[in-house]
């Protein structure tokens, strides 16, 4: 059952959720309605205890969706008094920054597990010395920053966009140059990894799992690469929308 908010005689009304990474759609719904102009700027949005009422969840889940619109920009706290809108605009409909600020997590996260093993699959298949050698000097880059305790999200996407290079298929490329772009521009990818994972148990296992693609595009092995990338590409999955 929902539970409708009423605000100066309008009803807002939030939809329950029930999966993986709750905080995620509430902080969608949210920012929904602030979009909307349902809340409009210097709105207070309902109080906690009223949002876990509305979205039927705990504490937690809408304290970490508060925390990624303020961290994004859209509200502000004030201590003792409660949240508030601090900015609704949308950027230009047309402009290529729009279209990849609209892009969902999910949608990333999607179109990497299907299309990145084909990927791999072909740069086993045709890549040059060239290629290898500058995959190789990146994962041993990622090495060195894993051994560090760091996670560098730069060295990964380069990893990735060289895998795409050894391809030499330019719309593999083109792809992957746009999967870099809609996940810097798009808010809440930043969120989520940073909760995922530059955390060191993930850390340390993404990189053994670049490794083995690595490994398995200098052999030449393309079902390897294949099946390697598939299974980084599905943990990746289970990482980012699994508790």
């Amino acid at each position: 059952m929902n539970i409708p908010q009423l605000k100066e005689g309008v009803l807002i009304q939030f939809n329950r959720v029930s999966s993986n990474k709750l905080y995620i759609q509430i902080y969608n719904q949210i920012l929904s309605q602030i979009e909307s102009g349902a809340f409009q700027i210097g709105d207070k949005l309902p109080t906690e205890k009223e949002l876990c009422a509305q979205f039927g969840v705990s504490r937690a889940p809408v304290r970490q969706a508060l925390s990624a619109l303020e961290m994004n920009g859209y509200i502000y706290s004030r201590q003792g008094e409660g949240v508030y809108v601090k900015q609704n605009q949308q950027p230009a409909e047309n402009s290529q920054a729009s279209i990849l600020e609209k892009v969902s997590p999910e949608d990333i996260v999607e179109a990497r597990m299907n299309m990145e093993p084909i990927i791999a699959k072909y740069a086993a298949a045709r890549a040059t010395e060239e290629d290898i050698e500058a995959l190789r000097r990146t994962i041993l880059q990622m090495e060195e920053e894993t051994r560090s305790g760091i996670y560098s999200p730069e060295t990964d996407e380069r990893l990735h966009i060289e895998i795409a290079k050894a391809s030499h298929n330019d719309l593999f490329i083109q792809y992957m140059s746009v999967i870099a772009n809609a996940m810097k521009q798009q808010e809440m990818w930043t969120f989520i990894r940073d909760r995922t994972v530059t955390r060191p148990d993930y850390r340390d296992t993404n990189f053994a799992e670049h490794k083995k693609i690595i490994q398995a595009i200098e052999n030449r092995d393309e079902q390897e690469a294949m099946r390697i990338m598939a299974f980084h590409m599905t943990n990746l999955y289970d990482r980012y929308w699994k508790d």
